[in-house]
């Protein structure tokens, strides 16, 4: 891998939380946490985020490092730490939920994405709005007409649909410049992905507009048909 990841947030067990999660979902991920303050209070500490960053680019070949952040003074203490690195271009600071944003950053590093693109994957994740259902039961976004490219596909893997399985959904949907709803659900949601609770032998119906969509729709049926790594 040629990029870091490294999570910015007040308290340790957040940091460490989110890295332990995302990490399930790319395990050959470098990840850094850094939260809280030496003496264990809830806080961010400057010097902790500049070794972090630090490490992060000297394990990254050159390419960089992604930072995701939880609240607002994190986001000026990475700010302040990225300034006092050895390479400051090359830590990114990533606007995006810390922990689907985290999701999305590792799945797209694991899949070998640049710093650049391993940012606007996580910046694409987002909590959009409840998608248009008409009253046949079927979703679409609102103004898009009839997708451009779509399928569906039957479940294979043994627990269905849950964290993972969402989690490489939409991290590799957000890197693609495609709009796309998975059974009437925002596909670069890991949350509205994983409400569907679709279970072995369930479909799931991908449907997709823009420039990636035949690539988005390949992706997931990849995906399916792999059983999402779990068989």
């Amino acid at each position: 891998m040629t990029v870091g990841l490294v999570v910015v947030s007040h308290s340790r067990k957040i940091a460490e939380g989110a890295v332990e999660l995302a990490a399930q979902m790319a395990p050959d991920v470098k990840f850094y946490a850094v939260g809280g303050t030496d003496d264990g209070r809830i806080g961010t500490d400057l010097e902790k985020a500049i070794a972090a960053f630090e490490a992060g680019l000297a394990e990254a070949a050159g390419d960089g490092v992604v930072v995701l952040t939880d609240l607002g003074s994190a986001v000026m203490t990475a700010e302040s730490a990225a300034d006092f690195c050895s390479e400051a271009d090359k830590v990114l600071l990533a606007d995006a939920p810390l922990v689907e944003g985290l999701v999305a950053a590792a799945v797209a590093t694991q899949g070998g994405a640049s710093a650049a693109a391993v940012k606007a994957a996580a910046e694409a994740v987002r909590f959009g709005p409840e998608p248009a259902i008409d009253m046949g039961g079927s979703a679409e976004p609102q103004g898009r007409g009839e997708p451009e490219e779509s399928g569906e596909f039957e479940l294979i893997n043994p627990m269905g649909m849950h964290a993972r399985p969402a989690a490489k959904i939409a991290g590799g949907l957000a890197g693609m410049d495609v709009e796309a709803t998975v059974n009437g659900a925002d596909g670069t949601s890991i949350m509205e992905l994983m409400s569907l609770a679709v279970g072995k032998g369930g479909k799931l119906r991908i449907e997709a507009w823009g420039k990636d969509s035949s690539k988005a729709v390949d992706y997931v049926r990849r995906l399916v048909e792999q059983g999402f790594g779990e068989i």
